[in-house]
């Protein structure tokens, strides 16, 4: 007890000294953005409002009805001051509030309808940053166009990596009558894969689709080539016991986890992506542990929300090996910055369940039970600028 809580206020010395350094941690500790006032003018069929920031902000819009009403949604923001808008041209009012604890939503109500436009400016001309909506007149039917993110088809899907696992060289465990891992999973990722393509906001990215053999590492690799969400990884477990059966959920346990940051730290000047963008190789190795540590626990807890939602929706295809989600320290969990799972579907030793793992009902029922649980967490979960945290947004404001 007397170690952890030395370990715990060694952290808490460090994270006050990466703050003083002014170290951007995405996952963390981000320095909130300060609203500072707001200024509202009209012409023409234009209504113009510039909010002035205290530094650069992303930002995400959208657009609801009855009543007309354009929302912004601020990640890391805050309100430094009250927002004292009077009534102008297209522009009734405008309301902020804090949003899931860290982000602020400005709500900008709306005379008639309108075609939002948005866009930031960098400091210049005696101001700082700026966030300028335009407020056009018209239909409001249009696209809703902001910096970095379009509120409609160049908004992003959620990616999901789902990874068959073996492949060529490797078969995997075999079966009593001969089914080997390899084809089981491969042919369980590609109907996954149609489940997960067939929900709105949500693309599939098979990590093989076909017998190859690939590394560990390289099916890491291929996910993030794509900028995945989610890596899902599909096993059909294996035991000297034929009555092993069930299926189970495993994330990445805490040592593995460790094991896993020391690697990234002896090569930290290729893992600039796996901390939110800031760069580990002008770091010493305590300050870049602290950024991966933390980094990685976020992502962990992220793995075990989905694991628990996907082994649920398992429970309602048959039997599980365990009740709850397993730690273990697979090579393919390690991703820092990627919320991973590992499914062992079933026993393969386990003669009627290998005899399930060949039955394509069976596959669809089980492919569409992690379908849904993937899909319940991005509900709830879904990352900024994509169509499914559009969706949810507007669903939350309605």
């Amino acid at each position: 007890m007397t170690d952890l809580i030395i370990m715990t206020a060694r952290k808490s010395r460090l994270l006050a000294w990466l703050a003083t350094l002014g170290v951007f941690i995405t996952l963390s500790a981000r320095a909130d953005v300060q609203v500072n006032g707001v200024r509202v003018s009209a012409e023409s069929e234009t209504t113009r409002v510039v909010f002035e920031l205290s530094g650069p902000v992303d930002h995400h819009l959208f657009t609801l009805d009855n009543p007309g009403r354009v929302v912004v949604d601020v990640p890391d923001a805050r309100l430094s001051t009250a927002l004292d808008a009077r009534q102008v041209g297209l522009l009734k009012g405008i309301r902020g509030g804090v949003r899931q604890g860290d982000d602020l939503r400005l709500v900008l109500d709306l005379n008639g309808k309108a075609r939002p436009r948005s866009f930031l400016l960098k400091p210049g001309g005696g101001s700082g940053h700026r966030l300028v909506i335009d407020l056009d007149a018209g239909t409001g039917s249009g696209p809703v166009k902001t910096e970095k993110s379009v509120a409609g088809n160049d908004m992003r899907d959620v990616v999901i990596a789902i990874d068959a696992g073996h492949g060529g060289k490797d078969p995997g465990a075999r079966g009593p009558t001969g089914l080997r891992e390899k084809d089981a999973v491969l042919a369980l990722a590609r109907k996954l894969a149609a489940e997960i393509n067939a929900q709105p906001g949500m693309k599939a990215v098979l990590t093989r689709n076909s017998d190859v053999f690939l590394r560990l590492r390289t099916r890491i690799d291929k996910a993030r080539k794509h900028r995945a969400d989610m890596f899902v990884s599909l096993h059909a477990d294996a035991f000297n016991d034929p009555r092993a059966h069930g299926s189970s959920v495993y994330v990445l346990s805490n040592r593995g986890a460790s094991n896993e940051a020391a690697q990234w730290l002896a090569e930290k000047e290729n893992a600039a992506d796996l901390v939110g963008g800031v760069s580990l190789d002008d770091k010493d190795d305590q300050v870049a542990q602290v950024l991966l540590d933390l980094s990685q626990e976020a992502t962990i807890e992220a793995s075990i929300k989905v694991a628990s939602r996907v082994l649920g929706g398992l429970k309602t295809v048959g039997k599980v090996h365990r009740k709850q989600v397993e730690r273990a320290g697979f090579v393919v969990l390690k991703s820092p910055d990627i919320p991973s799972i590992l499914v062992e579907t079933a026993f393969i030793s386990n003669p009627t369940e290998e005899a399930r793992l060949r039955d394509s009902e069976y596959q669809t029922r089980m492919a569409k039970a992690i379908a849904a649980g993937v899909r319940d967490y991005f509900q709830e979960y879904a990352p900024p600028g994509t169509r499914l945290a559009a969706a949810n947004q507007v669903l939350a404001s309605n």
